[in-house]
């Protein structure tokens, strides 16, 4: 469910980014800061605008890969009250935070056809009911699996997490499996982990905040979410050397051929079909839905939005700039340079874009399902305790039961209104 408490811990008083619709004025160069896209789909993006506008020129900015880093550099420059970033590309849990402390302004519904967005992501561009940014891209997450090895055992992909561990061992009985690892996901401590933690959680039933606003970690769903992964890595279902995997080093894992099941996002699928002989397992792996505690698990809502700054020049351009990248043209650019998942419906639903990207569907079904993170105005904290206790738990220094009660204890102090 949706937290509740981004309406408890709103700022107080007016705001430039709560009536503003009218006055995003202003023609002229523009900033986009986003993180560093390695496909150069973003790039591409922008020089055609360029080509298209050339009174009106985009300068990229491209922040840190790591979507911490991105956000402080622009709360910094939100902070300064900074011209230096026009557009921001928003990791869609951030939207909140930074309409609340009015970072961001509002845009105007009537310009956009929002119903053609999907209806989740669209729902995380908004703050009181009001738009504040627009939906560029989306991710769910994804079990991806060895089909190939699945098949010489005669399994299908698991629905849930008993059903994982069954199939695994029947996989490694095979002589190409030998030394395999069971299921990989992200588990350093950083928003990955935060990610992992709230699936495990909603798949078996619970919620890291519930609908009255207020955290429920500490109750038996959590506990049987946070067990699954601490007991994965108890009886190397999960792999030691997981407890390290960000997104790159969970990828490598799967692509060098030495794990059966990997939960990832769908970035993850160009990167694995290559055939240049930079992937062991082109060819040979598929997508199916999460597994959960009792069926079919429930991915975290990923993506990100994209929001004008409060303190940009030349917001019109701005406006037009979102309005071409978030176009349904610039959402195919973004899918078949890197595998970015759109947020348009009508890319999902492109029989073409089917046939190249089979895991579409898939993908659709995951973010129709998906649930957020909590979507609370001091978010930064909020996921540094999740971080902090899950953490601690994975590697053994706290057992479930105390650090799902530590995390409650700092979630109602972070929460309180």
């Amino acid at each position: 469910m949706i937290s509740g408490l981004l309406f408890t811990a709103a700022c107080g008083g007016g705001s430039e980014g709560e009536d503003n619709a009218g006055k995003l004025e202003g023609r002229g160069p523009i900033t986009f800061a986003t993180g560093k896209d390695d496909t150069g789909a973003t790039p591409r993006i922008v020089a055609e605008w360029n080509r298209t506008h050339p009174g009106e020129p985009v300068e990229l900015i491209e922040l840190p890969a790591s979507g911490d880093d991105q956000r402080q550099q622009m709360i910094q420059n939100a902070q300064t009250k900074s011209d230096a970033f026009s557009v921001l590309d928003l990791d869609n849990v951030w939207t909140s935070e930074f309409a609340a402390h009015r970072w961001i302004v509002e845009l105007p519904k009537e310009q956009f056809d929002l119903p053609a967005f999907v209806p989740p992501n669209l729902e995380t561009a908004h703050y009181r009911g009001r738009l504040v940014a627009v939906p560029a891209t989306s991710d769910g997450a994804m079990l991806y699996y060895r089909k190939d090895l699945l098949d010489r055992v005669g399994a299908v992909p698991p629905t849930t997490w008993d059903e994982m561990r069954q199939v695994c061992d029947r996989v490694r009985t095979l002589p190409e499996a030998a030394g395999m690892s069971c299921y990989i996901g992200q588990f350093e401590k950083y928003e990955g982990l935060s990610a992992n933690f709230a699936e495990a959680i909603n798949s078996a039933g619970g919620q890291i905040v519930g609908d009255d606003g207020r955290p429920r970690v500490d109750t038996p769903e959590a506990r049987r979410g946070l067990d699954f992964l601490v007991q994965g890595f108890r009886s190397g279902t999960i792999p030691k050397e997981a407890i390290a995997f960000k997104e790159p080093e969970s990828r490598r894992a799967f692509q060098e051929g030495g794990v059966v099941f990997s939960r990832w996002w769908p970035s993850q699928w160009s990167n694995l079909s290559k055939t240049d002989g930079s992937s062991a397992v082109a060819g040979k792996f598929a997508v199916a839905p999460l597994p959960g505690a009792d069926g079919s698990g429930v991915s975290s809502l990923g993506g990100h939005n994209l929001a004008i700054s409060a303190y940009a020049e030349n917001k019109a351009t701005a406006l037009d700039f979102i309005k071409f990248r978030t176009g349904e043209q610039q959402q195919k650019v973004m899918l078949d340079r890197g595998s970015f998942a759109p947020t348009l419906s009508s890319v999902y639903d492109d029989p073409a874009l089917r046939a190249k990207f089979p895991y579409l569907p898939v993908l659709k079904e995951s973010i129709l399902g998906a649930e957020p993170r909590p979507r609370v105005v001091d978010y930064g904290e909020v996921t540094q305790a999740v971080q902090d206790e899950v953490y601690d738990a994975l590697r053994g220094a706290k057992t479930s039961e105390q650090a799902l009660a530590d995390l409650q204890r700092r979630l109602d102090l972070l929460t309180r209104p």
